[in-house]
């Protein structure tokens, strides 16, 4: 049996077929537009053309927001046009397939947990550092998703009072000093207070400022410029930070940590498991959470989904 997992970002839809090994067997893509119809033309172009080459038997989105507790109706997605909209329905409607909705973070825990670093976990936490910080709770392999649908969102945890602004309209949040975006903003904060000490971005900054990226602090540091290596040192504290944080509310026995920024891990996870184990609270009398990277990659959203349409 196969099914098509989609994952809807806020700049690319990309679409998978996916057998029940998990293996992804045929991919198609497009760009995301602007409204609403637009988006949903684009989704059914994708199932379009990958049920021409597969048989297929439903239909699993990930989605980059709020998804009701029926899975069936986006309620907010800061990035998509969708409000309240009933999209399963409406998808369902035009490709006749049954289409089951999902946070993008939820689905890409179920991937791990079924076919990855989360195997096996009674109590695993997913933690996606990427633009912003998604996150996953699964309980002996079922995701928790809180009253209404929307837990845990974690990247707005507040942990600095009066901190950065956040897009979510806080300021501190953990996803602030714990992100790519985050890692960019504090190699451009460092470099105006150690002014001589940087080549890498120094150069970068003075040819684009705009230009600096947390994948170019990362491959800054990884080159040696100590600007960078002190940003990530940043960024280590803050994950160590926030994991006993989140040790404290849910007591995981292994965090999985996905997204752009954990393929940048041998830069920064030993110094922030150290630092999560310091601080965690009862530390030294008490077990703490395995930490692993991610296994599924950037996949991990569409084969989760489509895992999830497959039991649907």
């Amino acid at each position: 049996m196969t099914t098509i997992g989609i994952d809807v970002g806020g700049t690319s839809v990309r679409a998978g077929v996916v057998d029940h090994r998990g293996t992804v067997l045929d991919t198609a893509r497009g760009s995301t537009p602007v409204g609403e119809t637009e988006l949903e033309d684009v989704i059914c172009a994708l199932v379009d053309e990958l049920r021409d080459r597969h048989p297929i038997t439903a239909i699993g989105l990930a989605v980059a927001g709020f998804v009701a507790d029926d899975r069936r109706t986006v309620r907010f997605a800061p990035h998509l046009p969708w409000r309240d909209a009933p999209v399963a329905d409406r998808i369902t409607a035009r490709t006749g397939l049954p289409v089951v909705l999902e946070h993008d973070a939820n689905a890409a825990g179920v991937a791990e947990h079924r076919f990855g670093a989360l195997r096996g976990a009674h109590v695993g936490l997913l933690i996606a550092l990427g633009t912003g910080i998604g996150a996953a709770l699964l309980l002996d392999g079922e995701v928790f998703r809180g009253a209404y649908g929307v837990a845990p969102e974690l990247g707005h945890l507040r942990v600095v009072p009066n901190g950065r602004r956040c897009s979510c309209g806080k300021a501190g949040c953990w996803e602030r000093y714990c992100s790519g975006t985050a890692l960019a903003a504090t190699a451009i904060g460092l470099l105006g207070r150690h002014r001589g000490q940087s080549t890498i971005l120094a150069r970068e900054a003075k040819r684009d400022p705009g230009g600096i990226t947390g994948r170019l602090v990362a491959a800054a540091a990884r080159d040696g410029d100590p600007v960078a290596r002190l940003a990530l040192q940043e960024l280590a504290k803050w994950l160590g930070e926030g994991l006993a944080l989140v040790a404290d509310i849910y007591d995981p026995e292994l965090v999985v940590l996905g997204g752009g920024v954990s393929e940048s891990a041998p830069l920064f996870l030993d110094s922030a498991r150290e630092h999560y184990q310091r601080i965690a609270t009862g530390a030294g009398h008490r077990p703490v959470a395995r930490i692993r990277t991610a296994h599924r990659g950037d996949s991990a959203g569409l084969v989760g989904a489509a895992a999830l349409a497959a039991h649907s």
